[in-house]
């Protein structure tokens, strides 16, 4: 069953709000199995099986017994997801020190785990010609348009549309636009958030 997506139906037997699903995502973040979540709260594993299936309303105490085994604050159940939405060309503009590059910062500056940049590079432009590091376990690059050289340490590698590249964040590197008549467009993904 790996690679399957698995499709979630709306809870039909219960008046409140579905918070089956974000007790189980909690559960498997935690690597428990519902057998341990049932020795350490003293509820049926059944009972909580079918919590996780938005088939039964618990009280007050077994919500608050569950979610301090999980880890997580009983009113994380009950709160809209954290979204944010950027169209298209109305990121925030940011700099990192790069010549002759327009970036555009695709996620909110609260988010912590990574950070997404959008950016337009001119013919000539780059990160400098000086390597620097930033302050991230991974980055990410994957080219849309156009083609971006990348220099790690001494070594240099040439990405085209449609190439990505994953490396260390605190490993000393620069990049550039290899085209000398052309844009070239990159997303950077860096984790987390610098």
């Amino acid at each position: 069953m790996a690679g399957q997506v698995r499709r979630v139906a709306p809870a039909t037997t219960t008046t409140g709000p579905a918070i089956g699903g974000r007790l189980r995502s909690a559960r498997q973040a935690r690597s428990l199995t519902l057998q341990q979540v049932s020795d350490a709260t003293g509820l049926n594993k059944g009972f909580i099986s079918r919590l996780e299936r938005d088939e039964v309303s618990p009280s007050v105490a077994s919500l608050v017994a569950i979610c301090d085994v999980l880890g997580i604050r009983v009113g994380e159940l009950f709160e809209p997801p954290p979204t944010s939405l950027v169209r298209a060309g109305e990121g925030r503009p940011i700099n990192f020190g790069g010549v002759n590059v327009h970036e555009l910062l695709l996620t909110p500056g609260t988010q912590t785990h990574l950070q997404v940049i959008h950016s337009t590079v001119e013919p000539g432009g780059g990160g400098g010609d000086q390597l620097y590091t930033l302050d991230c376990e991974v980055e990410f690059v994957y080219v849309v348009r156009g083609r971006l050289k990348v220099t790690i340490s001494e070594d240099s590698v040439l990405l085209d549309a449609g190439d990505a590249f994953t490396f260390p964040g605190r490993e000393p590197h620069t990049w550039s636009n290899a085209l000398p008549d052309q844009e070239c467009q990159v997303i950077w993904v860096l984790a987390p958030a610098p």
